[in-house]
């Protein structure tokens, strides 16, 4: 096979026809799309003045963002594979400035801000309104991705009026199995700004290791980590989110438990059970009494006084880190298995007391806590749903709950959302990135086979999830109207067992790009038929600019298919 060899900047690119006059066979693409797209019946291109300038209202982060576009502007030299066909014209000046106006500066970067903006380009100057300035730097993206060639151009006549469909557009990444340094954690968060989506789910601890400096708990991190370079302390989180918030993304942090947390048994192993056990109970164990779900044991003990002593401090100080108005409490695969190790439980059970109960009990500790300090607090859907161990309806007050699903697809998102919860959508049957690499425990006899799938790989998830996997998922299908309004959106889903920065952006990007526009503009036509043929190609575009703004996002098809649009697609 011939090796095909391009120039990085051959690979930028700008996509296909967005919503233009029919007649007009421009190659103008944004990605999400948006949902309102015009151009004139004879669009025509202008270039950017070498002295572009943006000009922005006086707030600290769209200041930032305004910085970082104007330079992004004027040297992404970004180079479409298939050039769009609009003619340079010879009588419209160069554009000069792009003016913002955002009617209230004030609004604060939470849950369902107004991420409204228009944008219009003519010459010499183009103008940019939304009601905040989270809106402004969601337009800021759509005005650069306008812009291609060297020297760089614009189309002109341009109007654009968007909106996300969704306020919850999230990407998870945990940090507890394996570590990743600031520097890729800002990089994901970069990406994700290009692609509209807001928010950032920083899954920071597990089982595996609890790699967050707290000032009143030290000891969890220095004695929970992987090692003192592989902590993430007060400052980082502080550069994070400040870093985060220019590219208008929340940071919603989890600490989860009472599952999940063998770590914390380094620094306190009086509250923790089972910790550091093997992970399926001696030999023989039937699966119903092993100790958790994969490796790396450990649940706090809701029956010791110290354990909400620590949990309180941790909640006090993650509140403090982060201004985020949401707190993820997690709540997952909690295993009757791991708490019947310690003599605490046994008694209490041998009393008659019960799982749920010892899980209530914790939830009815810890959530009020959280809700006193203007928080929400966001559990798995495992905390009401889970067939083993579950906490009763009334422990949950939905004005002050949101449950994120994982397990069971539509239908569990049709459980909670009945049961009048918002909701958080991230079924593993769709937005779990992790799916389809394989297992990851060692000497697993599903791969001695010499016939067969061996094991389906060992994924407990697989397949893989594609993007068209992604894209194609309609997260309020079978829901009520009065349902689908407590869904809040989506988040796929990075777990770390078999990933670390080596592999961080190809596992995320161009998948996540998939949720992005599904979630921002919807995955179907005017018509209400999918675009997954549409966006296959518009996908492909956007996929190789994002290799030229330095994310290492994984092909879709073969380059060939990139320059022959829909010829290869399934069916014509």
């Amino acid at each position: 096979m011939k090796q095909i060899q391009i120039s990085l900047s051959l690979l930028l690119l700008l996509l296909p026809p967005l919503t233009l006059s029919t007649t007009t066979p421009t190659l103008i693409n944004i990605w999400p799309k948006p949902l309102n797209l015009t151009f004139p019946a004879l669009p025509k291109s202008t270039l950017l003045s070498p002295t572009f300038q943006i000009h922005s209202p006086n707030h600290p982060h769209l200041l930032t963002s305004s910085k970082r576009y104007t330079h992004l502007l004027l040297s992404e030299h970004h180079h479409p594979i298939i050039p769009p066909s609009i003619n340079l014209s010879s009588t419209s000046p160069p554009l000069q400035s792009l003016t913002i106006t955002v009617h209230n500066l004030l609004t604060p970067l939470t849950h369902a801000v107004d991420e409204s903006y228009t944008l219009t380009v003519s010459s010499p100057s183009a103008h940019l309104t939304s009601h905040t300035p989270w809106g402004a730097i969601r337009g800021l993206e759509t005005f650069s991705q306008l812009v291609w060639g060297y020297p760089p151009r614009i189309p002109i006549g341009v109007r654009v009026s968007d909106r996300p469909i969704f306020p919850h557009r999230g990407v998870l990444l945990d940090t507890s199995r394996n570590y990743y340094p600031v520097a890729d954690i800002l990089r994901t968060i970069k990406a994700m700004g290009e692609n509209k989506l807001n928010v950032f789910h920083w899954h920071i601890t597990d089982s595996h290791s609890f790699p967050i400096v707290l000032p009143s708990v030290p000891a969890l991190s220095t004695k929970g980590s992987y090692g003192e370079a592989m902590r993430y302390s007060p400052e980082d989180v502080k550069r994070i989110v400040d870093f985060a918030a220019s590219y208008a993304i929340r940071v919603v942090p989890e600490i989860d438990m009472p599952g999940h947390t063998g770590s914390w048994a380094e620094a306190y192993p009086e509250i923790v059970t089972c910790a550091n056990m093997f992970w399926t109970g001696p030999k023989g164990t039937a699966w119903a009494d092993r100790l958790a779900s994969e490796p790396g044991t450990g649940q706090l003990n809701p029956l010791h006084p110290k354990t909400y002593e620590v949990v309180r401090d941790v909640i006090h100080d993650v509140a403090s880190l982060f201004p985020e108005k949401f707190f993820h409490a997690g709540g997952d695969e909690v295993v009757p298995g791991c708490w019947k190790t310690d003599p605490m439980v046994r008694s209490f059970v041998s009393k008659g007391g019960t799982m749920d109960e010892l899980l209530e009990m914790f939830v009815n500790s810890t959530r009020p806590y959280i809700v006193s300090l203007n928080r929400t607090a966001v559990y798995w859907e495992d905390v009401l749903l889970d067939a083993t161990v579950k906490v009763n309806r009334s422990t949950l007050p939905p004005e002050t709950t949101i449950l994120q699903t994982w397990n069971n697809g539509p239908k569990n998102t049709k459980s909670t959302t009945s049961a009048g919860y918002r909701t958080i959508v991230s079924s593993a049957d769709f937005y779990y990135l992790d799916c389809g690499h394989g297992g990851w425990v060692g000497n697993d006899s599903q791969y001695d086979r010499q016939t067969g799938d061996g094991g389906n790989g060992g994924s407990w998830c697989a397949p893989f999830k594609t993007w068209q996997r992604v894209y194609d998922y309609d997260i309020t299908y079978g829901l009520t109207e009065e349902e689908a309004k407590l869904v809040l959106g989506g988040e796929v889903a990075l777990w770390s067992e078999q990933a670390d920065p080596t592999v961080l952006d190809a596992r995320i990007w161009p998948r996540a790009s998939a949720m992005a526009e599904a979630l921002w503009s919807g995955n179907r036509d005017s018509s209400g038929k999918k675009r997954y043929a549409d966006a296959t190609d518009r996908l492909n575009e956007w996929r190789y600019r994002m290799i030229g703004r330095g994310v290492g996002a994984e092909p879709i098809q073969p380059l060939w298919c990139v320059t022959h649009p829909g010829m290869c697609n399934a069916s014509q």
